[in-house]
Order: structure tokens, then sequence, then C-alpha cells
């Protein structure tokens, strides 16, 4: 689905939920209110839809995302709960608040909204709103803040269309956020820790949990706390060593091609994937964590990585790989 040149904006009513649900299963993008901040909705399982959500924003960074559903037992087709998990979302969903959680084996939410971690951040929204639209959408849908990257966040309508007018497909209007601050965000992966504040205060929480949360480790890394959206995101590297901005693959190794002009000896690799055959950024980026695990499992000594462009979407690309290639 292609952004409108005009984003219409629609009164919140049953006619408008129901233009929500459809174009989200267009893998389309809808502006909604939740009673934190408008979120910028996504299938979460659709993976070009993200990436499509990302570009609307503006110089991503593949930050993970937060993937919303409607209630408890939803959340837990998605995620491995623990005991403070359970109690947690017990006395304050639906509401300001977000967990990360270990990844379900089976948890259908694509890779990049996670941004190729073993974990997901959820949450079930408190609005009569997103309510609705999830109930009607029947899947998990992603929703950061529906605002350029690095400007303030949304709490009205108009606030979405100064942003993102143009960029998306709909805004359904609900008025003001009441909430107006972003969910706060606590990591249950051992010892719950608090990775961000946010609508829900930290005493309620730690009254819920009957003791301290954790605080914020610096220097967050792959082996310490789960990366959030909001904070700088732990890369995927996988096991095989990456060579970058190749013109040549060497014998032994994968390649991750891009574009309709694979390296000159692309079939001499041991595996080979394309990102984008029609040289699309946003189906490239779509594809990213994928490829890499795919390419990853082949048993290669190195993946060949070719060159791709840095606008767009690429610089978002071009970053996670350039992290993933110094974390081997």
């Amino acid at each position: 689905m292609t952004a409108l040149l005009a984003t219409p904006v629609a009164r919140a009513d049953a006619a408008s939920v129901a233009a929500a649900v459809q174009i989200l299963s267009a893998g389309g993008l809808v502006a909604f209110p939740t009673e934190t901040v408008y979120g910028l909705g996504a299938d979460a399982s659709n993976g070009r839809a993200v990436a499509r959500l990302y570009q609307a924003k503006g110089r991503p960074a593949f930050n993970p995302l937060i993937a919303h559903v409607l209630d408890l037992q939803a959340a837990r087709a998605l995620a491995r709960f623990t005991a403070d998990a359970e109690r947690l979302a017990a006395a304050f969903w639906p509401g300001p608040l977000t967990l990360v959680l270990p990844r379900a084996a089976a948890c259908p939410v694509a890779e990049l909204a996670t941004a190729g971690l073993d974990t997901i951040a959820l949450r079930v929204p408190n609005h009569k709103v997103a309510r609705e639209i999830l109930s009607a959408f029947g899947k998990p849908v992603v929703a950061p803040s529906a605002n350029c990257s690095g400007h303030v966040s949304p709490t009205t309508a108009a606030h979405v269309l100064a942003d993102l007018g143009g960029r998306i497909d709909l805004i359904v209007d609900g008025g003001a956020t009441p909430v107006g601050v972003e969910s706060t965000i606590v990591a249950c992966v051992g010892e719950p820790v608090l990775l961000r504040p946010g609508g829900l205060p930290r005493a309620a929480i730690e009254q819920a949990l009957e003791r301290r949360l954790a605080e914020t480790p610096a220097g967050l890394g792959a082996d310490s706390t789960p990366a959030a959206p909001g904070m700088l995101a732990a890369h995927y590297a996988p096991r095989t060593r990456l060579r970058l901005d190749v013109r040549r693959v060497e014998p032994g190794e994968a390649l991750l091609a891009f574009g309709p002009a694979p390296a000159v000896n692309a079939k001499s690799a041991k595996a080979a994937l394309n990102l984008s055959t029609r040289g699309d950024l946003i189906e490239a980026a779509a594809n990213l964590f994928s490829h890499l695990r795919a390419l990853d499992a082949a048993g290669a000594a190195a993946i060949a990585v070719m060159p791709i462009p840095g606008d767009g979407l690429g610089e978002a690309i071009n970053d996670r790989l350039t992290r993933a290639a110094a974390g081997r």
C-alpha cells in the first residue's frame, strides 16, 4: 500500500475503526490514540509494513518496537511470562506499562520489529479507540509514537498530521491523549529492571512487586539487560563473520546481495540471498534479519555483503550491518 498524497483524518467511530483495520490488513500505516501518546500502527507480523513504518518516521536506527495486543491472553502467545511479569500484567494491564520479555518460539511478530533480539516489548493499551482497532484486527500491532524521529511525541491528531501528513494512510482522531507521555518499560528477564520511566510511576510498580526495581545498567549490551524502545538497541550479530561492501565473493563465503546485478562471481558462493533484486530499500529492510539468520546457518567461512546505498532506509541497514560486523 502506498501512502496517500494527503493523509485523511477521520473522527473516531465505527467507520474509521473499520477503515483502520482494512488499511492495517493491506500493509498500510494508521495513526491512532492510546492513553499515552498517538501511536503509528502497522501489522506486527508484516515485515514490509514494519519497514514502511521505520521509513515514515524518518532516519530509523532499527530500535525495537512495542507490540500492542488486546489482552494478557494474546500477549502470552508472543512471549514467555515470568512470575513477576504475570504479577505486573495483572496489576497494570490494560495501561501504560510495557513489559520486555523473552520472545516465544512461535511468535509471529516480524524480526525487524524486535530488532533481531530474543526479547519482545509488549503492551495492552487502555484506550477505547486503540482497543477497538486491536479487537477488530485480531493480531498484534506495532505502534511507536506517531511522529518524525526526534520530534516531540504527539498527543493530538493535529500533531500527527503536522509530522506525518502524506507519509501514512490514515489518522484516527480520538481527541487528546489522557496520559501524554510514553509508557513505562520494565524488563522481566531475570530481576525486573526499569528501562524507561513513563506513564506508570515507579512506586506503583515496586508496590506491586513488593521490592525495588533494579536500575538500568550502564552500557547495555547483548549480554546484559535486553534493549527496549527509546534506548540503544543491542544488535543482532551472526556467528559468522561479515565482510562489508564487497565486490567479489571469496571461496567458502556466503553472499548477501542487493539489487539486480549481484557480484560477478555470485554463482560460486556457498549460499546466496538477495535483500531485494529490485533495489527496494523497504524490501531490503524487511528481509535483513531473516536473511542474515539464514546465511548464518549455511556454515560459510564468512558472509560477504554487497554495497547498499546509504539513503533512506539504507542508512539504517548499513548501521545494523556495521554493528553486526564489529561484533564479530
